[in-house]
């Protein structure tokens, strides 16, 4: 950005339109460099959290399956006879597998298509053609 001293520190539209699409450009440039630098950074730290997300699900069901299984020596061990542990592992499957069943039968349930349906916006929708039809007749 060169000025000519011949012309009163003023310069021609034509200089001024080079500067102003070479200032856009670096500008442009430079926005584009901080959005990869920040999608980058924002990628990182989802994949961080995805990995704790992961890694706490691991580790919660470890617990579970370890919580369930002293379930099962308790009650081999200290409420039925002649340690039949195989009794407290059928009671525990049995009790699992119903806490299981009532809450696939509830998901079910919550996820039909019939509990999904935004039934105010049907209804406003109704009522708006029934408007329409009212105002053109």
């Amino acid at each position: 950005m060169t000025v000519d001293p011949r012309s009163d520190g003023r310069r021609g539209v034509g200089a001024l339109l080079r500067d102003l699409a070479e200032s856009s450009a670096g500008l442009i440039r430079a926005e584009a460099r901080l959005v990869r630098i920040e999608l980058g950074d924002a990628a990182r730290l989802a994949g961080r959290g995805t990995a704790f997300v992961a890694l706490g699900g691991v580790l919660l069901l470890l617990g579970a399956l370890a919580a369930l299984t002293a379930l099962i020596l308790l009650i081999g061990d200290q409420w039925l006879p002649h340690d039949l542990y195989w009794l407290g592992a059928l009671l525990v499957a049995l009790i699992a597998g119903g806490i299981a069943a009532w809450l696939a039968f509830r998901a079910r349930t919550a996820l039909s298509p019939s509990a999904l349906l935004p039934r105010e916006t049907v209804s406003t929708l109704k009522e708006d053609r029934e408007w329409l039809k009212q105002r053109l007749t």
